[in-house]
């Protein structure tokens, strides 16, 4: 057991390593000049109820996105279906899918689909700067295949491997990333949650197809027409690295309050802040609430010192109940969050889980 903690200590201990120069070289300036920017979305409705700070403490399928080690608290089987109106009033529609199966005494396979869905975009070309020849839908999907393995009482651990797709009518970039974490609990009632993961480490992506290409003439040979390749560069993806803690505290029979911190240091914008607050009733309620701070929130308007899209208020709820008396029974939950933003009228999410 020993060797096996220190196999999957070290593997981390490698990839934090080699990602983190990564997670740290961007700063503020490097702005915009990241792509697969949807790799920093939270599909999910509980966990992004107060803002990803239970990165510590998340669990479950959800924890795909968190902090994959959390997958370890799936029992048998975790399905969870997820709706995400993003930037209320866009028109931009996220539907998400995921399955987390216990495939060991202490491992567990978690696979989640998260598809976007853009609306129809007018074509247009420099012979029709107007359009009217048409329309296109713009395609963006990442596929997670996650792995997670329970070492002792206190210590999980876990890798996820991403598959990146995103295309227009005639250009389209496919990609791989890599995302790794760990969570630590203790206390004298397992109540103090640690976690940290590091996100989307993997290689340049870059646009490929016949959109890149165009007719010209030659200036040699006027007459002739020939196609022309653009060059494009490539881009890197944002990497991110995460370090969270939580507290549960038990405040009555069957009643918990969960305070929960999450530092997000940003290769490409600047680093955020969350503090959040849960409360579950038997675990069949849970109320949540989250607030997301980044350096100049409070300095002048919001779209001219922010640089993450989620800044503020995060608040959520949700439902889980029994769907038989039977003791251990599998459980149905509905769950709901909003994120707050400058833009629009911020982002809803409803998702239905079951937890068997």
């Amino acid at each position: 057991m020993r060797k096996s903690i220190q196999y999957m200590v070290l593997s981390l201990a490698l990839l934090i390593g080699v990602g983190a120069p990564q997670a740290f070289a961007g700063n503020e300036d490097r702005s915009g000049q990241a792509g697969a920017a949807e790799l920093l979305i939270n599909p999910w409705a509980a966990s992004s109820g107060w803002g990803n700070a239970g990165m510590s403490f998340v669990k479950g399928v959800e924890s795909i996105f968190g902090n994959v080690a959390g997958l370890h608290g799936v029992n048998t089987l975790d399905v969870n279906f997820t709706h995400t109106d993003w930037l209320k009033g866009s028109g931009i529609r996220i539907s998400s899918f995921g399955l987390a199966a216990r495939v060991g005494e202490s491992s567990v396979l978690g696979l989640s689909l998260m598809s976007f869905s853009l609306g129809e975009v007018m074509e247009t070309t420099t012979d029709s700067p107007d359009g009217g020849i048409g329309t296109f839908k713009p395609t963006l999907m990442n596929i997670n295949l996650a792995f997670a393995k329970t070492f002792s009482n206190s210590i999980s651990g876990g890798f996820n491997l991403k598959i990146i797709s995103e295309s227009i009518a005639n250009m389209s970039a496919t990609g791989v990333a890599l995302d790794a974490g760990i969570q630590y609990v203790t206390g004298p009632f397992d109540n103090i949650h640690f976690g940290i993961t590091l996100k989307n480490i993997g290689p340049t992506l870059k646009f490929s197809g016949d959109g890149l290409s165009i007719k010209a003439f030659l200036m040699q040979q006027g007459t002739i027409q020939h196609t022309v390749i653009q060059r494009v560069d490539q881009f890197e993806l944002p990497t991110q690295l995460s370090i969270a803690a939580a507290y549960d505290w038990h405040v009555a029979e069957n009643q918990r309050v969960t305070f929960a911190g999450n530092f997000i240091s940003n290769s490409f914008t600047k680093d955020q802040y969350v503090l959040g607050v849960e409360y579950g009733w038997k675990e069949y309620l849970m109320v949540r609430a989250g607030y997301t701070y980044e350096s100049g929130l409070f300095k002048g308007a919001w779209d001219e010192q922010c640089m993450n899209l989620n800044a503020g208020l995060n608040a959520g709820c949700s439902v889980q109940i029994p769907i038989s008396k039977q003791e251990n029974a599998p459980m149905f939950a509905v769950d709901y969050s909003f994120r707050q933003t400058y833009h629009y009228a911020g982002t809803h999410c409803i998702g239905a889980r079951l937890i068997f």
